[in-house]
């Protein structure tokens, strides 16, 4: 029997796992810091990872009364940050950013982006950017690659999509925003690596033809599901293609390199 719920996909040929928030988490969870030093420290110093916004299922309730649901059943997967932010070439600002996190990648998924304005005036243009990435580890050597689609910076639109992948010459304190850090150049570039006013950034690449307009609303009862997939070659370890909506984007030859000796492997 045909399974229609798959018919919105164009999945690889073995599927891992196949995500209905319909039916709960399905294990994605809160990424929250390590707890390694006295008194329940956290590791890091550099930046605040305590207070990101929580991950949760949302029926998508707008303040009309109303409640948008999923694209398919009541429940999708929500990522939340809290109203406030740093400037946009400084180290994130406690809650600026929402991270869910799944030891196991889906191929392909359905995604939206929307501001939720508590005053007037919020549109857009203030929701800076998104994106995925893994954590592949293997015998000491990681490897994290993903993209992230620069929405605005300093207020502009950019509407265009970066991969991961750090600069060359950039050393371990710049990596740290000036510290001596625990994170390894090119680990956890989501939030580490200098930052500039026009969304470039220590751990970001530019993809060549990358621009593209994504569906958005002004009102927050509007919801516009679009596709997304990212393919990475693991074995290779090799980056192949990046799709949202129709667009398809060859990202053959931008590899990213493992980062090696590492002395513990620390799975987040």
């Amino acid at each position: 029997m045909y399974d229609y719920s798959l018919a919105k996909y164009n999945p690889l040929e073995k599927i891992i796992t196949f995500d209905n928030f319909n039916h709960g988490h399905n294990g994605w969870l809160d990424l929250r810091s390590n707890f390694v030093k006295s008194d329940f420290a956290p590791h890091s110093e550099e930046i605040d990872l305590i207070h990101w916004g929580p991950t949760m299922l949302s029926s998508a309730t707008f303040p009309m009364m109303g409640t948008h649901c999923a694209l398919s059943g009541s429940r999708s997967l929500k990522l939340t940050t809290w109203a406030n932010s740093a400037p946009i070439d400084q180290p994130p600002a406690p809650g600026s950013i929402g991270l869910a996190i799944k030891r196991m990648e889906v191929p392909g998924s359905l995604v939206h982006l929307s501001p939720e304005p508590s005053v007037a005036g919020i549109g857009d243009k203030d929701v800076r950017a998104f994106g995925c990435f893994v954590d592949l580890q293997s015998q000491g050597n990681r490897w994290m690659p993903g993209v992230r689609y620069v929405n605005s910076a300093d207020g502009e639109h950019i509407k265009r999509w970066q991969y991961f992948r750090v600069n060359e010459g950039v050393d371990h304190r710049r990596w740290n925003y000036g510290h001596d850090g625990w994170h390894k150049v090119g680990i956890d570039g989501q939030w580490y690596g200098q930052r500039q006013a026009d969304g470039v950034g220590d751990g970001f690449q530019w993809i060549e033809g990358g621009d593209q307009d994504l569906v958005a609303n002004e009102a927050d009862d509007k919801i516009n599901w679009m596709y997304f997939r990212l393919t990475i070659d693991v074995s290779r370890r090799e980056y192949v293609e990046l799709q949202c909506m129709d667009k398809i984007m060859d990202l053959r030859g931008k590899n990213r390199r493992w980062r090696q000796n590492i002395k513990a492997l620390r799975v987040y």
